[in-house]
């Protein structure tokens, strides 16, 4: 049996090419983060509801918190099922909002140029 001699500085390991090994838990962790948002806004919304007054006066630009609760909620669910091991097509296709649905589907297609402010 030969003896061959050990280096003392460790071997740097390189993840595999595509692969990151913090993937699932920064998706679930983001996950998480859009359901902290969610709640916020699902309060929000409700002591702005509380006023009658301005409620009745503001009913259409408080159809954009629903909205905004829907689409944060949507996007906490994808992240999770990611996490969770579903492939990011199977998971987008349970995406209920469908321009959202929509969206991400261009993304992985390579349609998607990004968001401007204006959007």
């Amino acid at each position: 049996m030969s003896c061959l001699p050990v280096s003392s500085q460790p071997v740097p390991i390189e993840p595999m090419s595509g692969y990151d090994p913090y993937s699932g838990a920064l998706h679930s962790v983001m996950a998480g983060e859009l359901r902290e948002i969610r709640d916020m806004l699902e309060r929000l919304a409700e002591a702005l509801v509380a006023d009658e007054q301005f409620a009745h006066a503001h009913i259409e630009e408080l159809q954009s918190f629903d909205y905004l609760i829907q689409h944060s909620d949507e996007c906490a669910n994808l992240l999770e099922r990611i996490a969770n091991g579903e492939d990011s097509l199977t998971a987008i296709g349970h995406v209920r909002l469908a321009e959202v649905q929509e969206r991400l589907r261009d993304a992985l297609s390579g349609k998607w140029i990004g968001f401007t402010n204006d959007q």
